[in-house]
């Protein structure tokens, strides 16, 4: 380094540093650190807080309410731009830290790039114990910080103003590193922040952190291509690495060479095109008829991008042919060798164009391409089965709901969901146009991350329509940033779907017999459960309140009209609606594949009655627990559905409507009305 120095904070140089990171690849250059969201409190407004104000036209700041959902707004915004470009979050020390860690694990998880800069304690120990210190009995270097290390990717505390130099530049290489990209947190002590130093000038100069495409090794090349030409029902399982690595068109042109049918992972959905004629949909518990089926069968499984998460693989049951192989194409060896694989260690877009460059010439055989081309059209009419209303008067459902947005969304659009019942109806029936307009965020799966992350893909992508698509159990985990959407006047879209609790896992529930326990949002009835009214909230009044135009639909009709209303409004906007419980989502067919793998034994058992004041039916010899009569017409309809046993091959105890719910909402109020097949549940509450 030259002799050259400047005099600046620890809190000053990081903030210079920070600014003169960039990434490139293809030719393309950004800002690694686009910005620093933060809230401020003893542990960095002296620091961090001075610094962010002298430097703001080098380094954007934005405000936010919860820290929490500052690491999934930045978690957004890096995932939109394929982890080019990232954000940082300063925090105090204390609950402020501590509340970082479920974003870092999201981060993580995906392997998504996010930069923590939390307040620590004194280094010199000149004032101990600080307030929201913990102060451990026999490790005197332990923080609450410490509790980010199993979540981040890279983690230090930087103790003295010199050591910030090889942390910092460690931190970027783990930032913009494919393969090992995440969480990165360095725990800045407050006086380390304030403390002067004597910094070489050339720290601060531009610095160029260049995102290699790695080829695959030649013989591993060659072993993959005597696979795929070996293979006679091959399939690609298309995962979030080939969107990372912008690999969407090289994807499609191996398809269209080869005939090669393509599932997607929720993290994968929208590599190709929804119409593309080799495009089966999304794979696993959660996947379409075409898609599981071809896995079931397949000889050849190709993994581009996966980690071949319990949903994907439907618990290790899905591939179900004895002879079935594995070729993994991943840049991470830790996700490429899974499932004892042939592997591929590269990045996804350099893999296949080679891959399909060797290849020339060669196509599946033709049966085999018109059966999965018959069965993605039989999908289809699912599809639109799920999304037709009938009757525009009426309460819509839940896929009647995706349905309407799917006739107003764009090709650009971007819709964003992470859990509930939401993301099963939505790897189903999504009809992903775009390679960015599917964004669900389901590594984690976390409830709270819509919202917040929607300002992040905003502020990534101004200019874009973004549709954040949020339940009521998530609503109320995390709504504080629409706050700052108001503030910065960001034009997220939220649909607000209102099921008065925790559907999705109420259903979980509901299969594995505890009634439902502790999933709805209910007054207490007489016998101490909640399973008396439903609570008296205005979610729409509270969004309101908050700073957004609300728009209330109460029928297909009127939701139809609020969509298309808040479509192309310039400022944040919500549209509420309630919707009828009952799923008409296309549930797995007898002999499939077993979601819940430790499930009860699919056998009958008796299930005595609960002791309660309210009149309940007899105990019968079925996998349903007994119930409460909460209607007539709900009666009837159960008892005519009740069942005797659980279908061969499951492996759980099979699954009745969520109709239930409706009735005990409307109880006598409602005598006739609509009812579908159960959909399969989706992990979280929301």
């Amino acid at each position: 380094m030259s002799a050259a120095t400047v005099r600046l904070t620890t809190a000053q140089a990081l903030v210079r540093f920070l600014a003169a990171q960039y990434t490139e690849r293809d030719g393309v250059r950004r800002r690694l650190i686009a910005g620093t969201w933060g809230v401020f409190g003893h542990g960095n407004v002296a620091g961090l807080g001075q610094a962010l104000v002298e430097y703001a036209d080098r380094m954007p700041f934005h405000q936010g309410r919860n820290e929490q959902a500052m690491v999934h707004a930045a978690v957004g915004h890096a995932r939109q731009l394929d982890r080019l470009s990232a954000q940082a979050v300063t925090t105090s020390i204390g609950p402020g830290a501590t509340n970082l860690v479920t974003g870092a694990a999201l981060a993580t998880i995906n392997r998504l790039p996010v930069l923590l800069l939390p307040g620590d304690y004194f280094a010199s120990r000149a004032a101990a114990p600080l307030l929201q210190q913990l102060e451990h009995p026999v490790s005197a270097d332990v923080s609450v910080n410490d509790t980010l290390r199993p979540v981040s990717r890279w983690f230090d505390r930087i103790t003295r103003p010199e050591a910030l130099i090889p942390s910092a530049l460690a931190a970027m290489r783990v930032l913009s590193d494919p393969a090992e990209t995440g969480a990165v947190t360095l725990a800045l002590p407050q006086d380390v922040q304030a403390e002067a130093h004597d910094w070489p000038e050339e720290f601060f100069a531009d610095r160029v952190w260049r995102v290699r495409r790695p080829a695959p090794d030649p013989q591993e090349l060659a072993e993959a291509v005597r696979a795929v030409r070996a293979a006679e029902r091959p399939l690609i399982v298309a995962g979030g690495g080939v969107h990372h690595s912008g690999a969407e068109e090289a994807l499609k042109a191996l398809v269209d060479a080869t005939g090669i049918p393509v599932a997607s992972t929720q993290a994968g959905k929208g590599s190709l095109r929804h119409d593309h004629p080799a495009d089966v949909g999304g794979i696993g518990h959660t996947g379409t008829a075409v898609a599981d089926d071809l896995a079931r069968t397949a000889d050849l499984v190709i993994g581009v991008g996966t980690r071949y998460t319990d949903f994907t693989t439907a618990s290790g049951t899905l591939f179900q042919n004895p002879a079935v192989r594995f070729l993994n194409l991943n840049i991470t060896a830790f996700d490429a060798h899974k499932l004892a694989a042939r592997t591929l260690v590269c990045d996804a877009r350099t893999g296949l164009e080679q891959l399909a460059g060797a290849l020339a010439g060669h196509r599946v055989d033709a049966a085999y391409e018109a059966g999965y081309r018959a069965g993605k059209e039989r999908w289809e009419r699912v599809v639109e089965a799920a999304y037709r209303a009938d009757d525009d008067g009426a309460v819509p459902t839940q896929t009647q709901v995706l349905g309407a947005l799917d006739a107003v969304v764009g090709e650009e659009d971007v819709v964003i969901n992470a859990a509930g019942s939401l993301p099963g109806d939505l790897h189903k029936l999504w009809r992903a146009r775009s390679p960015r307009q599917y964004h669900l965020e389901y590594g984690y799966s976390c409830m709270g991350y819509e919202i917040p992350a929607a300002l992040g893909v905003q502020q990534a992508a101004p200019g874009t329509r973004v549709w954040a698509l949020v339940g009521d159990g998530t609503y109320l985990m995390n709504p504080t940033e629409i706050v700052t959407a108001v503030q910065e006047n960001l034009p997220v879209k939220m649909v607000l779907v209102q099921n008065h609790g925790y559907a999705s896992i109420g259903g979980l529930s509901e299969t594995v017999g505890a009634e439902r326990f502790g999933t709805a949002y209910r007054h207490r009835a007489a016998d101490g459960t909640f399973t008396g009214a439903p609570l008296p909230v205005d979610l729409a009044a509270n969004a309101a309140s908050l700073g957004m135009e609300v728009r209330r639909a109460k029928t297909v009709r009127e939701l139809r009209e609020a969509l298309a209303a808040v479509r192309d409004t310039d400022r944040p906007s919500c549209v509420y609606v309630e919707t009828d419980p009952a799923p008409t989502a296309p549930r797995p067919r007898p002999g499939g594949t077993c979601r819940w793998p430790r499930c009860p034994a699919g056998r009958p058992r008796p299930r005595p009655a609960r002791a309660t004041t309210v009149r309940s039916p007899p105990a019968a010899t079925t996998c349903e627990p007994a119930r409460p009569d909460r209607g007539a017409a709900c009666r009837d309809r159960r008892r005519a559905r009740q069942r005797v046993g659980c279908p061969p091959g499951v492996g759980r105890p099979a699954r009745m409507s969520l109709r239930w719910t409706a009735c005990e909402e409307r109880g006598s109020r409602r005598e006739t009305g609509r009812d579908g097949p159960p959909a399969a549940p989706a992990t979280g509450a929301g």
